[in-house]
């Protein structure tokens, strides 16, 4: 647990610094780690240079890049000086970046080579430097940019007063972050999140695993830094307790992950659902489908367990063997997934939050036995939790949270603020739930994605998407209406039918598809009621547009005529 004094990033950073000088901060996967003490002092030299370009508390400076050491070392350089950071996401748009730039008014702009292209024509020529945190250069001259290394350089030049700036320039309620959401509902939102917000994160974050050592766990990093849920739990979180932070520098497939993994030997990771279904699709169900004898004595309790608990230890191999466990958010984990991953054994946690509550609001308590399967667990440390308006039968509603994380406002717009937040504090999340006898958070689904038809049902399309899911030869589906009916589009995977359909010709291939998504619709209905049906289920031929924790951006999806 973090000390009482720490009241802001800057004095948790000076904490760190103090405490783990000579112990490793960051790196990537297969380097040397940066120690504390150096990634402390680079940051200290970030914010003096920042300062001789005039930055200082209030004034907005944006970071777009993947994840890196530099990219911490230019966040808390910004911070230093009580202004503002706005992570942007690498994956967003153009027209997204250029929005964002101008909306914020952000002066300088870290960034990376790879994102430079983005940049090119920006309206109002609000930036006033580009600094590349790769070295990286503008081939086509088109953008004036500064090298991480050369920018670094110019510290060299400055009085050692200069460069030790105090800590106390931002105070615990000053704004750290602006971030600007990439939801499902395709309205960006610039979400203003202070000192005192992440920090009580941190310190709800800890308290989840308070019997287990910390400090000294390596932590892997393969979400992006911009988003909230990397960002505190396994940025904030492993700096405030003298952990390694590894980053994987590549996308993490299944082959890339398990290289990493046996040399890094992790102890935590954060990951989206997909990571684990796509391991658990890839990995494990091969194993139990393809022996008879293991199908057959899969039909019987004791040996299941006993199975699934040797497949568990070969799934903690995969990850290094020095796992703690894996925390899991962003998105609803398929039951069929979670249901294994307790059956064999293999230690992992869900938890549930949104960026305007820093990000987390329930998790674990690791290790309590009463949190039920399928939950999100129990509301975290300060967090209080309520449903608005339950239903009398099921307790389903509305979620509502309070805590010291629950964001300041939507920058620039307080009509959308007073809409979420109300004068006691309450945050609406717009995510429909309810809670068991035990306090176990269970998430049914967006409120603005429920369907209701003609006959007046109301139908939630998570909880048929989490069925389609279940399907080996299924990525991803989203369940949409249609004409007052039910479409389920499916991007399927293509890879193991290819496998499957290797020597056939076209039409034989076409036709091994169009029975397995008869089959699934088939099995899909059976566990359905009437009224919740499909009507139709389709292919959907590429990758569906996501958000940064890999939810489905369901208005890119509108409805439209049932193809007959």
């Amino acid at each position: 647990m973090i000390s009482a004094s720490i009241t802001t990033l800057n004095l948790l950073l000076e904490e760190s610094a103090r405490s783990f000088a000579n112990q490793p901060a960051a790196g990537f996967a297969f380097q040397p780690p940066m120690r504390y003490g150096e990634f402390h002092q680079k940051a200290l030299e970030v914010a003096a240079l920042l300062k001789e370009r005039g930055i200082k508390n209030g004034d907005r400076v944006a970071i777009l890049a993947d994840n890196s050491p530099q990219w911490g070392m230019a966040y808390f350089g910004i911070v230093r000086l009580g202004a503002i950071a706005v992570p942007i996401l690498p994956d967003f748009t153009e027209a997204d970046v250029k929005h964002i730039l101008n909306e914020a008014g952000a002066r300088i702009l870290f960034t990376t080579q790879r994102q430079l292209e983005k940049l090119y024509e920006l309206p109002g020529n609000i930036l006033k430097t580009v600094i590349t945190l790769d070295d990286g250069v503008d081939l086509n001259n088109l953008v004036a940019t500064i090298p991480f290394s050369q920018f670094l350089a110019g510290a060299e030049d400055l009085p050692e007063k200069k460069k030790n700036l105090a800590p106390d320039l931002a105070a615990p309620e000053d704004l750290a972050s602006i971030i600007y959401t990439s939801g499902t509902s395709g309205h960006a939102k610039a979400v203003m999140l202070s000192h005192k917000n992440f920090i009580s994160n941190v310190r709800s974050t800890l308290a989840i695993f308070p019997d287990e050592p910390v400090g000294g766990w390596t932590f892997l990093s393969i979400l992006p830094m911009s988003h909230a849920y990397e960002f505190t739990i396994s940025f904030l979180v492993p700096l405030s307790t003298g952990c390694r932070i590894v980053y994987a520098g590549k996308t993490p497939t299944p082959t890339v992950l398990e290289r990493i993994c046996r040399h890094e030997k992790p102890s935590i990771m954060c990951m989206v659902p997909m990571v684990m279904e796509k391991i658990y699709k890839k990995k494990v169900l091969p194993v139990i489908t393809a022996n008879v004898l293991i199908r057959a004595a899969m039909k019987l309790p004791l040996v299941r367990r006993k199975i699934l608990q040797k497949i568990g230890q070969k799934l903690r191999i995969f990850f290094g063997g020095k796992l703690k466990f894996v925390a899991i958010g962003g998105a609803a984990l398929n039951i069929e997934v979670e249901r294994f991953l307790a059956e064999a054994d293999f230690p992992y946690i869900i938890g549930y939050g949104l960026t305007e509550a820093s990000p987390l609001v329930s998790a674990g308590p690791y290790g309590d036995p009463s949190i039920a399967l399928g939950s999100a667990g129990k509301p975290v440390q300060d967090v209080e939790l309520r449903i608005s308006n339950p239903n009398p039968e099921t307790g389903l509603g509305e979620i509502l949270i309070k805590g010291p994380n629950v964001m300041q406002g939507y920058r620039g717009n307080p009509e959308e603020t007073k809409e979420v937040l109300d004068p006691d504090g309450w945050l609406a999340t717009g995510d429909l739930g309810f809670l068991d006898p035990q306090g176990n958070l269970f998430i049914k689904g967006r409120s603005k994605s429920v369907i209701v038809l003609s006959h007046g049902e109301n139908i939630y399309p998570e909880a048929i998407e989490e069925k389609i899911n279940a399907f080996r030869h299924v990525v991803e589906s989203l369940v949409r209406e249609c004409n007052n009916r039910l479409e389920a589009l499916i991007y399927l995977d293509y890879e193991l039918i290819d496998a499957e359909t290797r020597g056939k010709d076209q039409a034989r291939q076409l036709g091994h598809i169009a029975g397995i998504l008869a089959e699934i619709k088939k099995q899909v209905n059976l566990q359905l009621p009437p009224y919740a049906q499909l009507a139709q289920v389709s292919e959907h031929r590429e990758p569906f547009t996501k958000t940064a924790t890999h939810k489905i951006k369901r208005y890119l999806y509108t409805s439209s005529p049932l193809i007959r």
